[in-house]
């Protein structure tokens, strides 16, 4: 923990640095302004913090308060960082080409270090408005798969994937009405969640779990845990996920009607802590072979030449938030090529790795909308 808080506070506290920096030159900061500047850049880069504590100690509404505004302001200053990167590109490229060809211009005056400010905070205001818009406008995507693993008396069997909800502090009430609204509209036979359904300390979610209970489905609903359960406390977190009416399936599986195989395994987080599942292949194996087996496993990993690719025929995850907020998708692209949408792999095995129905941190999301996914599996 002291490690990632000081890996975070070098990052973020070096972010906000950099952009104080670019305000005080452009907008020449002294006086009371340039106090007021640095006591708020100082609160922004220890808010996260912040909210954990009023959040442990029982403070519900200013911790609700802070988050909001710290959250928003963290998504703001990505999105203002990114735009000043590409400006200062820009700023270079027009130096050179001033000081190669020996034309005197903006760059020669004093005017360009508040231009080359005011236009990326601009920029960043419009597009940090359009990130909320987007955050709360919860699209509906829907994967057609034909299988000769269906039995013929069913002409189709329907899964709605939520995942990475992060119900808490932020994701309140009326989000997870919106969640459940757009369920119950698609009609599926079970709900699955694929990790990451709560966020923060357990007592800001009281009476949450009740919108999430009172959504009825055939077949049953199904859950596996993400690495935000851990951080948040295993067994409440369970708690929390039973009393919405998710069977947790931590390294186990049932057949539903003699039709499909749902299985499920923990996050890594919880392996690492000794307190995971079994690994994937041993519980997978006792499967029906015959039947369709869908793998719910919240990171979108897979090991393509190991046994476990072999026994199933979907897998559905999410962890990744598609990046969230543009353009963090090419780190996170990176990291893992299978980071979102549809993908078939060897084996005839599947993935589809949702883009996340909730928001970490930022209440914001930039090109990464979130959705709920609808799976509909057809005889073919």
């Amino acid at each position: 923990m002291t490690l990632f808080l000081l890996t975070f506070f070098l990052i973020y506290g070096g972010l906000h640095s950099y952009i104080l920096m670019k305000a005080w030159r452009a907008l020449h900061l002294h006086g009371p302004a340039g106090a007021i500047a640095v006591f708020v850049f100082l609160f922004m880069t220890v808010a996260p913090v912040i909210i954990r504590l009023l959040e442990k100690t029982g403070h519900e509404a200013a911790g609700r308060c802070v988050a909001y505004v710290g959250y928003s302001w963290m998504g703001f200053i990505f999105i203002l960082f990114s735009f000043s990167v590409v400006f200062e590109i820009i700023r270079l490229v027009c130096f050179v080409y001033e000081r190669v060809f020996t034309r005197p211009g903006v760059f020669e005056t004093g005017f360009a270090a508040p231009l080359f400010f005011v236009l990326p905070l601009l920029f960043a205001v419009v597009i940090s408005g359009w990130a909320h818009w987007e955050a709360n406008k919860i699209r509906v995507r829907t994967l057609e798969i034909t299988t000769d693993k269906l039995p013929r008396t069913v002409k189709q069997f329907t899964i709605v994937q939520i995942t990475d909800v992060h119900a808490g502090l932020m994701v309140r009430e009326t989000k997870l009405r919106q969640i459940a609204k757009l369920v119950a509209d698609a009609k599926p036979d079970i709900l699955v969640s694929t990790g990451d359904l709560v966020d923060g300390d357990m007592n800001t979610l009281n009476g949450l779990a009740d919108i999430l209970g009172n959504l009825k489905t055939p077949l049953g609903k199904f859950a596996v845990t993400g690495n935000h359960e851990y951080y948040a406390g295993i067994d409440n977190a369970l708690s929390f996920t039973r009393r919405a009416g998710f069977t947790v399936l931590r390294g186990a599986g049932v057949t539903i009607a003699d039709t499909i195989n749902i299985s499920g395994v923990d996050d890594i987080a919880g392996v690492r802590s000794g307190r995971g599942s079994d690994p994937e292949a041993p519980m997978l194996s006792k499967l029906p072979g015959h039947l369709f087996t869908v793998l719910l496993k919240h990171r979108p990993v897979v090991d393509s030449e190991a046994e476990a690719a072999r026994l199933f025929d979907l897998q559905l995850s999410g962890h990744t938030h598609k990046g969230q907020i543009y353009p963090f998708n090419y780190l996170v692209w990176l990291s893992n090529r299978l980071y979102t949408g549809y993908h078939v792999l060897p084996h005839g095995c599947r993935l589809y790795t949702g883009n996340g129905t909730g928001t970490w941190g930022p209440p914001m999301r930039l090109f990464a909308p979130p959705e709920i996914t609808v799976v509909r599996l057809h005889h073919s």
